[in-house]
């Protein structure tokens, strides 16, 4: 009877302990709804500064945001527009308006409700639509330096950027340089850690020639103190691209490579192939291979070649040299040195004059400046080349010229030409000075040796085979009256001393015009007259 009076008070006790417990957790339950219900009513501000401050403690700057909505249907949804990152100063001061060093027209991200209560919050992916990133001349990024996160905390903290449509603009401090202008189709980003480098997947639009250039790598950690050492490297894919799109050259290019170093100083190593390459003025394609080294200030656009090892049909050659974005044209300029010591040269006249077959064969040896400016014209027509050339042992594919120099070469050795074509065929050594321009290859100096003659010539040659027109001499081992048999000799004989000139046995004044199709070959003692007497007046108005 005592024991159950004594365990009736134990009972009670316990009683009013569960129901104080119960009291309180309804309570805490009631405050907790309570302030999820006040968080859920308030998450769109609530997310809105928090997507703010994190971008503003990330840059150390001003941030505009256009608009911004939030949906709890399935979890947190959020999508904004509008949204504007500005620097300490104006990216591109040339132009009106200040302008946002990141522009996005339009983002959306999802996370978990649980999220809205962890600082900093945890987004897997963000998605970007529109982005534009607009950054300052070299010159003045060292403002970016301030741009850190030692402002303040992360409210947001994001694992994947996936953006559609982005432009990456590059300015230059010299205000007739256009921007140097990227445009990115896809671009995926991931954050693998603090202080380690983004690791990216991008698709860049090329706009000449066009096509896609699919690439990954990694980049960073951003150098705050100096920009443009950033690291960055990778490996890139160009497949399929038209080079039509580029006046005067045709083809489709593929091309695969990688590059590594920092951002002025991007060293690209890779191979590019073209199995229709060719050039308006010919239109004969060939199959182009090429191997090439190139340094890229990727923060102005300049590359470096050094050098291109190029391969067609039977001939390779090398090339050195740089494409230079220039300040007041649209488009590079391209400057090199072009070295041929394995090449023919009836492969380099398929590639660029389109008479067919080429109108001679043999190896050739060639050093050239190749300088090609931008503008709207063709590539033949803003090409230009100034150099030095040596064919060997050529041979002309006409037989009615190959015919006339053989016939030459017997008569000015004193031996009676061959009455059978094809008898004897005789090798051509060919060397000069040229240059190029407006699709006109001019000789300074042209000297043509067979047995037997040696000839110097200056004179034009246009690449599309309509125009020959070159005057020179001819120097002969035998006499006039050598190179004919008969009572023609005999008549002849008086005349050679005439002839004998310079130590050979005859020296004449020689033209060669007409057309690749239809070349005419004579004496030209009027030419020859004529720049005498051009020569005699310039000398008496220098006198005077």
């Amino acid at each position: 009877m005592q024991a159950s009076a004594e365990r009736a008070p134990k009972k009670v006790r316990r009683t009013r302990q569960w129901k104080l417990i119960g009291i309180v957790a309804l309570l805490f339950l009631a405050t907790s709804i309570l302030a999820m219900r006040y968080v859920i009513a308030h998450a769109e501000p609530i997310l809105r500064a928090r997507v703010i401050q994190t971008l503003s403690n990330r840059f150390n700057s001003r941030v505009d945001l256009a608009g911004f909505q939030v949906s709890l249907l399935h979890g947190i949804e959020v999508s904004g527009s509008g949204l504007e990152v500005y620097g300490a100063r104006d990216p591109n001061a040339y132009e009106p308006g200040v302008q946002a060093l990141i522009n996005i027209r339009e983002f959306r991200f999802q996370t978990s409700l649980r999220s809205l209560f962890r600082s900093p919050m945890h987004v897997d992916t963000v998605y970007v639509k529109g982005m534009i990133l607009n950054l300052p001349p070299k010159q003045s990024r060292q403002e970016m330096t301030s741009m850190s996160s030692k402002a303040g905390r992360m409210s947001i903290f994001v694992d994947k950027f996936v953006c559609e449509g982005t432009i990456l603009l590059i300015n230059t401090a010299n205000p007739g340089k256009p921007p140097l202008e990227f445009a990115i189709s896809e671009l995926k980003m991931k954050d693998i850690g603090p202080g380690q480098p983004l690791r990216f997947d991008a698709t860049l639009v090329n706009p000449k020639p066009v096509g896609d250039i699919q690439s990954t790598g990694l980049f960073g950690p951003w150098q705050q103190d100096s920009p443009r050492d950033t690291p960055v490297q990778g490996n890139y894919s160009f497949s399929n691209a038209d080079l039509s799109t580029i006046k005067g050259i045709g083809g489709t290019l593929s091309s695969i490579g990688q590059y590594s170093g920092t951002l002025s100083n991007i060293v690209v190593q890779g191979t590019t192939d073209t199995p229709d390459f060719q050039i308006a003025s010919s239109r004969h394609p060939v199959p182009l291979h090429t191997e090439f080294r190139a340094v890229v200030d990727g923060t102005c656009g300049d590359t470096y070649l050094q050098p291109v090892k190029a391969s067609f049909l039977r001939s390779s050659f090398t090339a050195s040299g740089s494409v230079i974005r220039l300040n007041a044209a649209k488009g590079h300029d391209i400057e090199l040195d072009v070295l041929l010591d394995h090449a023919r040269i009836e492969d380099l006249l398929k590639l660029g004059v389109r008479t067919d077959p080429a109108i001679m064969s043999g190896p050739v040896e060639m050093k050239t400046r190749l300088s090609l400016y931008p503008g709207d014209g063709t590539v033949a027509d803003r090409l230009k080349l100034a150099g030095d050339f040596h064919v060997l042992r050529a041979h002309f594919a006409n037989q009615k010229v190959q015919e006339k120099i053989d016939s030459l070469s017997l008569r000015s050795l004193g031996r009676k030409p061959a009455r059978e074509p094809n008898s004897e065929d005789v090798p051509v050594d060919l060397q000069g000075v040229f240059t190029l321009r407006n699709g006109l290859l001019s000789f300074s100096f042209l000297h043509f040796l067979i047995p037997g003659t040696h000839v110097d010539m200056t004179g034009d040659y246009s690449l599309d085979g309509q125009e020959f027109d070159f005057h020179g001499k001819a120097r002969m081992d035998a006499k006039l009256s050598q190179m004919t048999t008969g009572w023609k000799s005999i008549l002849l004989k008086p005349v050679d001393p005439f002839l004998s000139k310079n130590g050979a046995g005859t020296e004449v004044p020689i033209k060669i015009t007409g057309t690749q199709s239809e070349p005419h070959f004579g004496l030209d003692f009027y030419h020859k007259q004529e720049h005498d007497n051009s020569g005699k007046k310039t000398d008496t108005l220098s006198k005077r």
